[in-house]
């Protein structure tokens, strides 16, 4: 939305201008047109009024002189139009229907599936095409008995692409099928239980290479408790910890009591988030220990070629980012079938609608961790019990900077060349700032190597780091997780920012107060989580579940939800059919969101379901 700027003033009214409002006549002859022009440079040309306080009413002759009227639109004709009831709008439901159960149910389950190996994988993706076709379907007769109310509409296009290259990567499914039946028929074992175990649940045949072939693997296996060797993680951290104690030392000492006494030096030193101690070149974190076994064959993973990992890697991104793609698509079509986002409506359409989705995308992938998924690299406040160079914090902060560094520029779409910066501009622009040079702070802080460039400070120029005890190296507990406010810290303030943005009508400003006090409260909320953090870091591998992160969460997805709400075309259409009531909008926001958090944790869960059915009823004991 093309948002314009006015200055608030609640005691003195700074200007009136007649533009369908009652103003002093004396009053708006005096200010003149050199008045008129400041305001033109700081609001822009776009719509506002003059008022310092907003106006309670919508004034559709003010509107009408900025924006074209709304034209009819798929949903005005099946549903207000005259003869409404003859048409087609029940295709439109079964289309949106079909398309949901294609990419929020059936593809969530088929990449769970996939993740681990599970046979009904291709039911999964056969019940994903199969939607997708009815949907289609649907889509393409209701086209054929319904005029076109959205010329140059690209959702149509769109969709088929994304379905194209969902089409792509079942195709090399398919390939890596065919290259299994070959192997199977090849082998000396033809039966049909062998094509089941070979073939159906992909295991590895006899006297072939344990590394998948092709880049259609299935993802890397992620922790599993019941296959992690008992020294890998506190016996292996122990003897390196007491290596330095030989066994002369305690030559009555019976070796479990001398591993006791190893546990209660150790106070657990050694953290995942960085690499052990400071300076210590002997010191070794359990990162570099697990790296090491599977360098040597014993760890958890086998051993893969550079460009099978990378092929592995791009084939879950994208596959994962179908999912956002159909979420997109769903704006689009909604968009699309509402006939909004014309005209001179467009930028600011795109803006909320982009901005807002960020955040809802944001607020589930949030809940995501808090529920445990990325445990395995430490992304949900645990301790990592895998190798991991990038932090959830550096990541969020790779996201803020690349968010800030793109739309430093794009907040000038729609101004003409040599036209002054309106203060509306320059809000943005220097929120877009903040966002670019936070984002660099936020993964200078997580950096490792930056971290020990600063950690050399504590050295003064006379000092020999041999003088000092290794124990004074050793890292604080603090070190056990990342401590890195900067991302809260740009959504915080952005949110205080838009809360106080001024807006043409009372509704307006409300609707942006309420989203930026729940994105504000997402920032108080994680700031919390890094304060009770701070105090016990989690020594755990197992996610400890913040509940600061489950309530904070909410309010990201919320406030991201209730920004897209809050397009200036979507108030005003309020406005003119009596809905304008803050304390709806809030309800049904907070009704998806709780609808969306559900199906979220149908898909954590189901994966974790699955993941444990493969797990030994001991390790499944002890993960409870």
């Amino acid at each position: 939305m093309l948002l314009r700027v006015a200055t608030v003033a609640p005691l003195v009214v700074l200007a009136a201008v007649q533009l369908g409002v009652h103003a002093s006549p004396s009053l708006s002859d005096g200010l003149g047109p050199r008045f008129e022009a400041s305001l033109a440079r700081r609001d822009g040309e776009e719509h506002h009024h003059h008022n310092g306080a907003p106006l309670l009413v919508l004034n559709e002759t003010e509107v009408t002189m900025y924006h074209a009227p709304t034209p009819p639109s798929y949903y005005t004709i099946d549903w207000e139009d005259e003869g409404y009831q003859q048409s087609h709008g029940g295709l439109m439901i079964v289309h949106g229907i079909f398309m949901c159960l294609a990419f929020f149910v059936s593809l969530p389950v088929g990449i769970a599936l996939r993740s681990v190996k599970h046979a009904a994988h291709g039911i999964a993706t056969i019940s994903f095409y199969t939607f997708c076709a009815l949907g289609c379907a649907a889509s393409g007769l209701y086209r054929k008995m319904t005029p076109n109310m959205y010329e140059g509409s690209v959702h149509g296009t769109q969709s088929y692409l994304i379905i194209l290259v969902a089409l792509s990567l079942s195709a090399l499914d398919i390939f890596a099928a065919a290259r299994r039946i070959i192997s199977f028929l090849r082998g000396p074992d033809r039966s049909p239980g062998a094509f089941w175990r070979y073939v159906i649940k992909k295991e590895q045949l006899p006297g072939t290479s344990p590394e998948y072939s092709g880049i259609v693997a299935d993802e890397p296996e992620e922790y599993d408790s019941s296959k992690l060797p008992r020294d890998s993680v506190e016996l292996q951290r122990v003897s390196l910890t007491g290596s330095d104690d030989h066994p002369d030392d305690h030559p009555n000492s019976h070796p479990t009591e001398q591993w006791a006494h190893a546990v209660h030096r150790h106070h657990r030193q050694y953290s995942t988030a960085s690499e052990g101690t400071v300076f210590g070149s002997h010191s070794y974190s359990h990162s570099q220990d697990t790296l090491d076994e599977l360098k040597s064959g014993r760890g958890l993973l086998p051993r893969r070629s550079f460009l099978n990992r990378i092929g592995r890697a791009a084939f879950a991104v994208v596959e994962r980012a179908l999912v956002i793609a159909g979420f997109a698509q769903l704006l689009v079509g909604i968009v699309t079938y509402t006939g909004g986002c014309r005209q001179n409506y467009v930028n600011g359409c795109l803006a909320h609608l982009i901005k807002g989705g960020i955040f809802w995308c944001y607020g589930l992938l949030t809940f995501a961790r808090f529920l445990g998924s990325f445990a395995d690299i430490g992304w949900s406040w645990n301790i990592s019990p895998s190798d991991n160079a990038y932090t959830a914090e550096f990541v969020e902060s790779l996201v803020i900077f690349i968010y800030g560094a793109t739309n430093t520029w794009m907040e000038r779409f729609g101004a003409n060349p040599g036209d002054p910066f309106t203060t509306k501009q320059i809000q943005h622009i220097g929120i877009a700032v903040m966002f670019c040079f936070a984002g660099l702070v936020g993964m200078g802080i997580e950096s490792k190597r930056v971290r020990k460039w600063l950690a050399s400070s504590v050295y003064t120029s006379s000092s020999d780091p041999r003088d000092i005890p290794q124990e004074a190296l050793a890292e604080p507990q603090s070190y056990m997780g990342s401590f890195n406010p900067f991302p809260a810290l740009v959504i915080g303030v952005t949110g205080a920012a838009m809360a106080a943005h001024a807006q043409t009508y009372l509704f307006q400003v409300q609707i942006h107060e309420l989203w930026g006090n729940l994105l504000l409260a997402f920032s108080v909320l994680r700031c919390l989580t890094y304060f009770f953090l701070w105090l016990g870091p989690s020594r755990s591998i197992l996610p400890s579940r913040p509940p600061t992160e489950a309530l904070g969460s909410f309010f990201l997805a919320c406030g991201g939800l209730v920004f897209m709400f809050s397009t200036e075309e979507v108030t005003i259409a309020a406005m003119r059919r009596g809905r304008d009531d803050v304390m709806m909008f809030l309800n049904v926001a907070v009704a998806l969101t709780c609808f969306a958090f559900c199906w979220t944790l149908f898909v954590v869960g189901f994966k974790g379901w699955l993941k444990s059915r493969k797990q030994s009823p001991a390790a499944d004991r002890n993960l409870a």
